[in-house]
């Protein structure tokens, strides 16, 4: 019976490769936040509450999805060596 080669688990994931998520996320929250306060002054302030709410929930799968798709893309497996280099 022969082992298998080895992994090690390396991860290159850099701010950079999620920047532009984390801007479209915060852009989300901004635009949420804008439209809540632009409902409060209405008379029914609870659809400005709703509003937010739901903005929210609905976009946060979006970027969890996004942010793992990221992470999973930039985990490798590099072998670190070969068992039987020493066997003949």
């Amino acid at each position: 019976m022969t082992s298998g080669t080895p992994f090690s688990v390396r991860c290159t994931l850099t701010f950079g490769d999620i920047y532009g998520q984390v801007l479209a996320w915060m852009a989300v929250i901004f635009v949420s936040l804008a439209s809540g306060l632009a409902l409060m002054g209405s008379s029914r302030p609870l659809f400005a509450l709703v509003g937010v709410g739901l903005i929210l929930v609905l976009s946060l799968p979006f970027l969890l999805f996004a942010f793992v798709t990221t992470l999973l893309n930039h985990i490798q497996l590099e072998p670190t060596g070969s068992p039987d280099a020493g066997a003949s």
